[in-house]
């Protein structure tokens, strides 16, 4: 096997490899989440970027070019959704593969690009990834559960606990 990353669009049929890679490893990404994405690629909402290496799946991340998320929505900022490198391949830059590539896209259509990471510690190398790569907040604190907590409100600190970044790329 050699060691060469390769970034590209997925296509209908990277729907089994990749949530039985997912599945090898213990997590949940079941099949029908990966033909949903692919539905959404071809009705043109989300974009689908996946990394191989040395010719195997290695990971993925989705570009939504009309964000779910107030803010994002509103200002018509893309953004990066569901970003994943399987653990055997992570610490080799396929992640930062995938990142070029979805910020080098977005550009094309956006001059700002966005993304939200959970709060806990389970995503603490994201939070530092997408701090060193030049994302901010984007200044209206966490979002919960679809809605931004008032002073006082009790949540729970799970993958429903956000902050939202946003980066300038042109």
């Amino acid at each position: 096997m050699n060691n060469e990353t390769l970034t590209r669009e997925m296509v209908a049929g990277d729907c089994v490899e990749m949530a039985g890679a997912f599945t090898a490893q213990g997590w949940q990404k079941p099949v029908s989440q990966f033909r949903h994405y692919w539905q959404e690629v071809v009705e043109d909402k989300r974009v689908v970027l996946v990394a191989e290496y040395g010719g195997l799946f290695a990971g993925y991340l989705t570009i939504l070019w009309i964000s779910d998320y107030p803010l994002f929505n509103e200002r018509g900022i893309p953004e990066i959704v569901d970003f994943n490198v399987l653990i055997k391949f992570q610490r080799l830059k396929i992640g930062t593969g995938l990142m070029d590539e979805a910020e080098r896209r977005i550009a094309q259509k956006s001059p700002l690009a966005g993304l939200g990471v959970c709060l806990h510690l389970d995503y603490g190398a994201a939070q530092v990834l997408y701090t060193r790569r030049g994302y901010v907040p984007d200044g209206r604190g966490v979002y919960y559960q679809n809605h931004y907590p008032k002073f006082g409100e009790h949540v729970i600190i799970n993958d429903d606990l956000y902050l939202y970044l946003v980066k300038r790329l042109r």
